[in-house]
């Protein structure tokens, strides 16, 4: 087992001290050829599970039964800092793995790897950890151009070097997925015109970043299955987003290493049903055929994706067409899409009101062939962001705008006001709870 990463494909010795035990075991090919969920029973972290016993001791009747079914719930766990890597418990990825190898079989474990330098860069608030440039106050200027090697290097030594490390210890032990890295390619197709996305330094930390994340773990394990994310069918669902994301993927050279994306990751879009063919709605061609239910109205704005299965197909066949030799597999978060109309403007994404957890986890798709899986990739009830007031009555240092929009949690007078990203909402998950669709 490798006891601590080399600075992966530098032969350096690891922050924890001294090099590998041994080499890390090349990749298989075949490492991608099978979707690594099935068969796979999924691993429940404990933390999880905690967190709904703070709920379920205050809930109400009507929603206790659904609150307990979920602490039988997998989801995935955010990597969203270099702390949550290494050392035991159940809130780090090396306790996690070294939790579930001890199940009989080893349970699958989903992590979600998300510490890019210049982290959210279209969010009007981040809590990333690692810049390109630092303001006086710790956070990250986004203004600031240049190279960003400052911060890639830090991402690439300090991050995904430690987490190949602790991969390293559990690949063929313990059934790993990663979904790489939420919200950074997809802005750098879409809102480049943000001068927080476009500057130089964004552009070079998010795709050497990622390349490098995805190269690294593929060329040093060889049964960990990676998912890219790829947003949702809102945001790159149009062709010409498509087309400009495919280019981006076909450019960083990850393809071979993929076993495909993740969409719709912490997202609310609908699964809705599975048409035809993808753009089977456009041109108001089926209105009276229920796969062409559109609640955020995008086949009016030519959007051929107006839900996340149809969405999957565009991806797929987009991907296929355009890099020869990949076919790609999708996921899909179905943590807190139960709901379908729940919003007045889809672009809202902030803690929505009304909103209900999804179908559970699942190979059970509308296309197994297209999708390997629905998984809470998002873990229901942690906040999306802060309300400008926090519910201790202090203002939120890292108050995002959108989290004021009044289809979100603490808009209205007389609602608990919405903790920190991450952290515990109580009355989001009994609201979830009350509105879920989970089967």
């Amino acid at each position: 087992m490798v006891a601590a990463a080399a600075g992966v494909g530098a032969g350096a010795s690891g922050a924890g001290g001294g090099g590998p035990a041994r080499p890390f075991l090349p990749r298989r090919m075949s490492a991608n050829a099978s979707n690594p969920f099935s068969g796979q029973a999924f691993y429940v972290n404990p933390s999880y599970a905690q967190e709904l016993a703070t709920s379920i001791s205050t809930a109400e009747v009507g929603v206790l039964s659904t609150l307990e079914k979920m602490r039988g719930v997998p989801s995935a766990y955010w990597l969203d800092t270099k702390a949550k890597i290494k050392g035991k418990g159940s809130k780090t990825m090396e306790g996690i793995l070294a939790d579930a190898s001890k199940k009989s079989p080893p349970e699958l474990v989903t992590f979600i790897v998300y510490d890019l330098p210049n982290r959210d860069c279209h969010a009007k608030a981040s809590n990333g950890e690692i810049c390109c440039t630092y303001l006086e106050d710790g956070r990250c200027d986004y203004s600031a151009s240049g190279t960003c090697a400052d911060g890639i290097g830090e991402y690439k030594t300090k991050y995904i070097d430690e987490i190949v490390a602790v991969l390293g210890k559990y690949d063929g032990l313990v059934p790993i997925v990663l979904v790489i890295e939420p919200d950074s390619l997809p802005n750098l197709s879409t809102n480049r015109a943000d001068p927080r996305c476009g500057n130089a330094a964004t552009v070079a930390a998010y795709q050497q970043g990622v390349a490098y994340a995805v190269k690294a773990i593929g060329d040093h394990t060889s049964h960990v299955s990676m998912y890219l994310d790829a947003g949702h069918g809102g945001w790159l669902g149009w062709k010409n987003n498509m087309l400009d994301f495919v280019k981006t993927i076909q450019d960083l050279g990850v393809a071979a290493h993929l076993r495909g994306f993740a969409t719709n990751v912490a997202g609310y879009q609908a699964l809705g049903k599975m048409c035809p063919e993808y753009d089977w709605c456009l041109n108001n061609a089926h209105p009276y055929d229920e796969c062409c239910y559109d609640p955020c109205g995008l086949t009016a704005e030519w959007d051929p994706s107006q839900n996340e299965h149809n969405y999957a197909m565009h991806l797929r066949k987009a991907m296929s067409e355009g890099i020869a030799g990949f076919e790609p597999h999708i996921i899909i978060d179905t943590g807190r899409n139960g709901v379908a109309n729940e919003r007045a403007d889809c672009a809202n994404w902030c803690n929505i009101r009304g909103a209900g957890v999804g179908l559970i986890p699942t190979t059970a798709t509308a296309d197994p062939e297209i999708i390997d899986a629905y998984f809470w990739l998002k873990t229901p009830g942690e906040s999306d962001g802060c309300t400008q007031t926090l519910p201790d009555g202090t203002q939120c240092p890292r108050f995002d705008a959108d989290c004021g929009s009044p289809d979100s949690l603490g808009s209205w007078p007389g609602e608990p006001r919405a903790p920190e990203a991450g952290a515990w909402f109580d009355y989001q998950i009994k609201m979830l709870a009350t509105n879920a669709h989970m089967e």
